[in-house]
């Protein structure tokens, strides 16, 4: 019986995510009003982040914190782990983890506007002047 239970608590944690494509987010990113501008830089940013999954989890930082989501936002200061909603985003973190992004995505315009792109290291270093092709989204 635990099995089973186990199991099924499994298969609802993977029905729950959402895999992207390129296209399919862009979509989505423009139904949350993401600047077209910037779309290209924000693909970029989510395959490199979290390969295009909603559910994706970070390795621990060195500082103990963990990023969550399509974004990989950090729990150190923008979303908290058990409790309430909170710190910056005022957001739990599985909230960023859902395949609905509404609550990533605000929070990420948050983050944005104080550290633009460079607020992710996976920007900086694989993304910053190399743009992905969406031309046919």
């Amino acid at each position: 019986m635990t099995r089973i239970v186990l199991l099924g608590l499994v298969l609802v944690a993977a029905c729950s995510a959402r895999q992207f494509d390129k296209c399919s987010l862009v979509k989505e990113l423009r139904q949350h009003g993401f600047p077209e501008p910037q779309m290209r830089d924000w693909v970029c940013l989510v395959e490199k982040e979290s390969g295009f999954r909603t559910d994706a989890v970070g390795r621990l930082n060195g500082d103990g914190s963990w990023d969550h989501g399509l974004f990989q936002v950090n729990d150190r200061y923008w979303c908290t782990r058990d409790g309430p909603p909170g710190l910056e985003c005022n957001v739990t973190c599985a909230a960023l983890r859902t395949d609905d992004i509404g609550a990533a995505a605000a929070c990420v315009k948050k983050i944005f506007a104080r550290h633009g792109f460079g607020g992710w290291t996976a920007w900086t270093k694989h993304c910053q002047g190399a743009k992905p092709d969406i031309s046919m989204c």
